[in-house]
């Protein structure tokens, strides 16, 4: 399990490293393509080339996510913090990656409309804040599906160490059952020994009676024939 999440993040790794590089190229492809290609054509896809990656970063760490779900409880702690770290870099590339395409575009923007394209800063300050607020609605978004994962697997562990503890109980009460039946067999022996003992002394009693009458009427008739 752990040899899987480690896979995930070395592809994740890999994959992180080539949307940075191309990231930083956006806003700086300009001129003449070295193999003759139009810069404009080769920026578009680029950027789409940029949105695949991410949505295979997003791939990556849903995987990363089931397989820390899959993690024992003592040693999640530590693949969640990693985790935790990468979703962290994927926000930090996808604001980076608004950033660069809306300078991309005040680029285009500007060689098209010359001089006037300077009248855009305001233009282009609203929309940084704009992905600035969206960024931040996502991390709140993203915050709030983490504590709802961590709950449900909190209420999943207590309702295992609930059913845990009903079957011990169980087992007790079904142990306690035994040992009372046994208890009841013991004592109906006990109580059987006990009477066959009492009946054994009154028998020897009776006995003993008898002997006792019968010596006493043997010395009594040889007293009498002297």
């Amino acid at each position: 399990m752990s040899s899987d999440f480690e896979t995930y993040e070395q592809d994740f790794g890999t994959l992180t490293a080539e949307i940075t590089s191309r990231i930083v190229k956006i806003p700086k492809l300009a001129g003449v393509c070295s193999d003759g290609n139009d810069p404009e054509d080769e920026k578009k896809n680029m950027v789409v080339n940029v949105e695949k990656q991410l949505e295979e970063a997003r791939e990556l760490l849903e995987q990363m996510d089931l397989e820390v779900r899959e993690i024992p409880v003592q040693s999640r702690g530590m693949h969640s913090t990693r985790l935790k770290s990468y979703k962290q870099e994927l926000e930090k590339l996808e604001k980076d990656f608004k950033r660069s395409r809306i300078a991309y575009s005040d680029e285009v923007r500007d060689e098209l409309l010359g001089d006037d394209g300077n009248s855009s800063e305001s233009q282009r300050a609203h929309l940084l804040d704009n992905a600035e607020k969206l960024e931040r609605s996502s991390r709140r978004l993203e915050a709030g599906y983490q504590i709802a994962v961590e709950t449900e697997q909190v209420g999943q562990e207590i309702l295992e160490n609930l059913h845990h503890d009903r079957e011990k109980i169980q087992r007790s009460r079904d142990r306690l059952r035994e040992t009372d039946a046994n208890l009841g067999k013991s004592s109906r022996i006990l109580t059987g020994m006990l009477r066959r003992i009492i009946q054994n002394r009154i028998l020897m009693f009776i006995l003993g009676v008898i002997i006792l009458f019968t010596v006493v009427l043997a010395i009594y008739f040889s007293v009498r024939g002297l």
